[in-house]
């Protein structure tokens, strides 16, 4: 029966990274592909908050189930963002790539730090 959490997160998760992304990839005249990092960034911060809400006792193993595994690991993406930094790189766009993996990592990790901070000063 867990697996049908994961999939329900899942069938919510991908289709709202696929709108987010081309939201914001729209609305920035950028090769720097901005959709998959907010995406990505977004997802840290939901794991943040559900990590700190289950650490706190105010979330089960069904709600990371459901958030966590299933709309969390459907809306951030790994594989785009090495795909997207490998074509900068094969672009000449040496310098966007490096912010790129750069700012994704300080950016995921402050995310997800913040959402355990927040977690804690609410369910605390």
């Amino acid at each position: 029966m867990n697996w049908l959490l994961v999939i329900a997160g899942a069938a919510v998760g991908a289709p709202l990274r696929y709108l987010t992304d081309r939201a914001v990839q729209s609305r920035h005249d950028s090769v720097f592909p901005w959709g998959t990092f907010t995406v990505n960034i977004a997802g840290c911060l939901v794991l943040g908050l559900l990590t700190g809400a289950v650490a706190a006792g105010a979330a089960d193993s069904h709600l990371r189930l459901l958030i966590g595994t299933g709309l969390c690991g459907a809306l951030t993406t790994y594989s785009t963002f090495s795909y997207e930094t490998l074509r900068l790189t094969e672009t000449g766009a040496g310098r966007y790539a490096l912010a790129n993996v750069a700012g994704s990592l300080v950016a995921g990790l402050g995310a997800v730090f913040l959402g355990v901070t927040i977690a804690e000063a609410v369910w605390a």
